[in-house]
């Protein structure tokens, strides 16, 4: 088994241990516990990298979730298969040691799902602006997913990131999103699912939920204030400035609040 480098420094596990469930590692010395990061929608394990070089002491592992990228063989994926398979990459990346979840937008809601039904297999999860739709709604909901994958993944796009963002893309790498495209349809049809996953109490590990998007800031005053009232578990912190994108654009940032939700748990 081989490692090979991504564009930026993460690299893949190749072939994967897990079949057609592509991961990606960076491994330090003695690390002090294992950060296993889950990407949201339209986005891919390399896009940690950044974090991942400002974690210090903590083997990182992240993964193309299904449907994405390297991991398109197998195919879109419910939330049930996205905390099933986040259950096969803690097997095989911390088999002993404590586990750190870090989980970006839908990411995130993988985590707190798992950490909701299986406690014991994480020390501590820190999601990143997650969508929790059934603990509040937001006055603008996430539109239906198109019927054109393709076209959905280039309107999330310009609609998360922005137009001149897409514009910047390569030809390449604009077809390389479109064909994520059923992927990122079967996120947005899981979060438009009236049924809630988990309950807010049936959480009983630490979860620090971050955000920082300046667009949606009365929203998440609101959504953190029912987190935090609804259970002790949960604890909430605002990271002014910092774009929904903040593992690319604010990586030393996120880093310290994983680094310091580990450290409130070991303390």
């Amino acid at each position: 088994m081989q490692s090979t480098p991504t564009h930026s420094g993460l690299r893949y596990v190749e072939p994967s241990p897990l079949g057609d469930l592509a991961l990606a590692q960076h491994r330090v010395d003695n690390p002090r516990a294992t950060v296993v990061a889950i990407h949201g929608g339209l986005d891919r394990a390399s896009s940690f990298t950044r974090l991942s070089r400002r974690l210090d002491g903590f083997d990182v592992v992240a993964y193309d979730r299904r449907g994405y990228q390297r991991s398109r063989a197998l195919g879109p994926g419910t939330l049930d298969q996205h905390v099933g398979d986040l259950q096969h990459v803690i097997a095989w990346a911390a088999p002993s040691g404590p586990v750190v979840l870090f989980g970006h937008s839908y990411g995130g809601l993988v985590a707190m799902t798992l950490a909701a039904r299986q406690p014991d297999t994480t020390a501590v999860v820190v999601a990143y602006e997650s969508p929790l739709p059934w603990v509040l709604a937001r006055s603008a909901p996430t539109p239906a997913p198109s019927e054109n994958p393709a076209l959905e993944a280039e309107r999330f796009f310009r609609r998360v990131v922005s137009d001149s963002s897409w514009e910047r893309l390569s030809s390449a790498e604009q077809e390389s999103r479109r064909l994520d495209g059923p992927a990122l349809s079967a996120d947005l049809a899981e979060i438009t699912n009236p049924v809630a996953p988990f309950e807010l109490d049936e959480i009983h590990v630490p979860v620090r939920f971050l955000y920082g998007d300046q667009r949606s800031t009365p929203y998440y005053h609101t959504l953190v204030h029912r987190l935090e009232s609804a259970n002790p578990f949960f604890t909430t912190r605002e990271l002014a400035g910092a774009p929904h994108g903040a593992h690319l654009s604010h990586p030393d940032l996120l880093a310290g609040e994983v680094r310091a939700a580990f450290d409130h748990v070991v303390l």
